[in-house]
């Protein structure tokens, strides 16, 4: 997100929050444009030179102490020259009694004042968790995402290839769908992407033949998750007879969404392979590298111990006169 509109960060935070609006609603126009806050402690005592203005502004109980200090000229004064800064919105916490002659100058700007029963710690908390989310960073593609044994597949490939029918089989198997069709994937935190679906199509496959069903109401709420981790692709590909397929599974493949690198199977099929299976072992299979066993490097190893013991028998063998 780019932006959010003051007016729709008061709709969703008014109880959750417990936001009180004290100046006119005109300021509601106004934009947030990015996720960090701010409390305007020193540009309030006089120094603006690295005042951040573009965030959310807290002002909480030493700031309003040391402005109780001030006569009501030197408080009128010190507002004018912070609010000539283009400020998305102020909150005073703790039921901080907000001066008349803030509201004044708040109005004729244009800014927006809220004040809360919150603490100031509990209020940067809450609204550092809603404003993560809110500007997290997003990518929507094709696919279908389902939460395998714990694990979040999310299956990619040329369209009709056959996704929505391997989620369905996949669920009918006691799997949990997550999206099908339209995945939007949102960067968390670093290193974690989570991926859900779009409101109006939550729970809803399109099966080619059959029409639209819904999952929910199909299968009950077992079926269905509404977010799920990403932790693997699964790239479906028209099987190619010229084509040379990974059959180890030594060198691992990965891909990139919103700088988050996720492992890819590059899966071939064609008519009469069990993809749902083989999707199944795919999750196992990563649970158990997670857990610090690799299967293909385990049996590398082995091979590796086998050949170099018959090497050494040959070559005894090879010397033995008697």
């Amino acid at each position: 997100m780019e932006n959010l509109e003051v007016g729709l960060f008061f709709k969703e935070n008014e109880t959750r929050l417990g936001l009180e609006i004290v100046t006119t609603r005109e300021g509601l126009r106004r934009k947030i444009t990015q996720k960090n806050l701010h409390r305007p402690g020193l540009a309030l005592a006089g120094f603006l030179e690295l005042f951040t203005f573009d965030r959310i502004q807290i002002v909480g109980n030493t700031e309003m102490s040391y402005l109780r200090n001030l006569s009501e000229r030197e408080r009128r004064v010190k507002f004018q020259k912070v609010f000539n800064y283009d400020i998305p919105l102020l909150i005073v916490t703790d039921s901080n009694e907000v001066f008349p002659e803030m509201i004044e100058e708040a109005n004729l700007k244009k800014l927006a004042i809220f004040r809360t029963t919150y603490s100031t710690t509990d209020l940067v908390h809450l609204l550092s968790s809603y404003l993560d989310e809110k500007f997290a960073p997003k990518l929507t593609l094709h696919g279908s995402l389902v939460d395998v044994y714990g694990t979040g597949l999310l299956f990619t490939g040329r369209s009709a290839i056959g996704k929505s029918e391997i989620a369905l089989d996949l669920v009918e198997r006691g799997h949990r769908l997550v999206a099908d069709d339209v995945v939007i994937l949102t960067k968390k935190a670093e290193g974690v992407l989570v991926g859900s679906g779009p409101d109006m199509l939550k729970h809803f496959m399109e099966i080619r033949g059959v029409g639209i069903i819904d999952v929910r109401h199909m299968f009950g709420v077992r079926a269905i998750r509404l977010q799920k981790r990403v932790e693997m692709e699964v790239e479906l590909v028209d099987w190619n007879t010229g084509e040379s397929y990974d059959r180890l599974g030594l060198d691992e493949e990965y891909r990139d969404f919103l700088d988050v690198k996720i492992p890819l199977v590059k899966l071939p099929i064609f008519p009469g392979k069990n993809i749902t299976v083989i999707a199944e072992v795919i999750a196992l299979n990563l649970h158990l590298k997670i857990y610090g066993y690799h299967p293909a490097q385990v049996f590398n190893t082995r091979l590796r111990d086998i050949l170099l013991n018959k090497k050494q028998v040959t070559d005894y063998l090879d010397k033995d006169f008697e």
